[in-house]
């Protein structure tokens, strides 16, 4: 699939960066716990749950919101082909990723290789993995290829990074380094400890996105500052989660104040990881546009000009999303 410099893959094909808009970077559409779908309780009704994502969709747009990236990777519940009719239906852009993670949500067929003693994926196996959801199109379960994959999103172990976790990242780096897209890191134990993993496969700072940095844990080990130090994206992408692990938002809003006011204004990136749909998990339920609606005017109240805003809402997503 013929990519360049300015544009971004979308579910509907390759689109002009310049015309994203207001990104939204890490959020889920329609989220699936491995396996729920087989459960006796969990009934996927497509028709409610295409209703369901377009209202949230339009009132995305409705509020100045033009691009959504479910950052969800494979294997929980993404359908290609349900984001296509979502796209075309409401407008708002929607960049579907590829990528897996943490390791205790790998299916089996990763967790057993057929080795004695067992041996985790290598990071090559997952880097072609990934690699040809990019290049030839995202899987559909036992149907065909679609679209390609906008980015590659993966995920550590929270007690700490795992050998799988670190193959899986490594692997996510050299997809990221064949074939231009981006990678979103969320970290496990140490943010900074994950991000060296990323890039110690050459992979520039650039093109790396560590999420979760509004986790309190992060915060006092001074992730955001070190991340953006090394030329990676800071995202906050818990706006609008007030609970005992996240800063509140008006925490969130002081921490994106010292961030422009350290010079980091081109590193940060902010969205709410709110879940359209789940199902056999609880779902985040904010609108997509709670940053736009409640968290942007904490932002101006901290000073932050419509210049500073525009910058992370629109160029800073931009040019992590633009293939090169």
């Amino acid at each position: 699939m013929s990519v360049n410099s300015n544009t971004v893959n979308t579910v509907l094909g390759p689109v002009p960066a310049e015309q994203l808009g207001v990104v939204s970077v890490h959020e889920a559409l329609l989220s699936v716990l491995p396996g729920a779908e087989h459960a006796f309780d969990v009934t996927l009704d497509r028709a409610e749950i295409f209703e369901t994502l377009a209202a949230k969709l339009r009132d995305f747009r409705a509020h100045g919101g033009g691009t959504i990236v479910d950052s969800t990777g494979m294997f929980h519940g993404r359908d290609v082909r349900l984001y296509e009719t979502l796209s075309r239906t409401t407008g708002v852009h929607i960049v579907a990723s590829t990528g897996q993670g943490p390791e205790e949500l790998l299916g089996g067929y990763f967790l057993t290789p057929q080795t004695n003693p067992p041996t985790p994926w290598p990071a090559e196996k997952f880097a072609d993995l990934f690699t040809r959801e990019i290049t030839e199109g995202m899987v559909v379960p036992r149907v065909e290829r679609r679209g390609p994959a906008g980015l590659v999103a993966t995920a550590a172990t929270r007690t700490g990074t795992t050998a799988t976790d670190e193959s899986l990242l490594r692997g996510a780096a050299r997809t990221a380094l064949a074939t231009g897209v981006a990678v979103s890191v969320r970290y496990g134990a140490d943010a900074v400890h994950d991000l060296d993993i990323v890039l110690d496969e050459k992979l520039p700072a650039d093109r790396v996105v560590v999420g979760g940095l509004d986790r309190k844990d992060a915060v006092a080990a001074g992730a955001p500052a070190k991340v953006a130090g090394r030329g990676a994206y800071v995202a906050l992408d818990h706006v609008g989660t007030e609970d005992g692990e996240h800063l509140t938002d008006a925490e969130r809003a002081a921490l994106v104040a010292v961030l422009v006011r350290a010079g980091f204004a081109d590193r940060i990136l902010l969205s709410g990881s709110a879940t359209g749909v789940a199902e056999g998990h609880p779902a985040n339920d904010l609108p997509y546009s709670h940053v736009l609606t409640a968290f942007v005017p904490l932002l101006k109240a901290r000073g932050l000009g419509d210049g500073d805003v525009r910058r992370i809402l629109v160029a800073n997503p931009r040019d992590l999303l633009a293939v090169r």
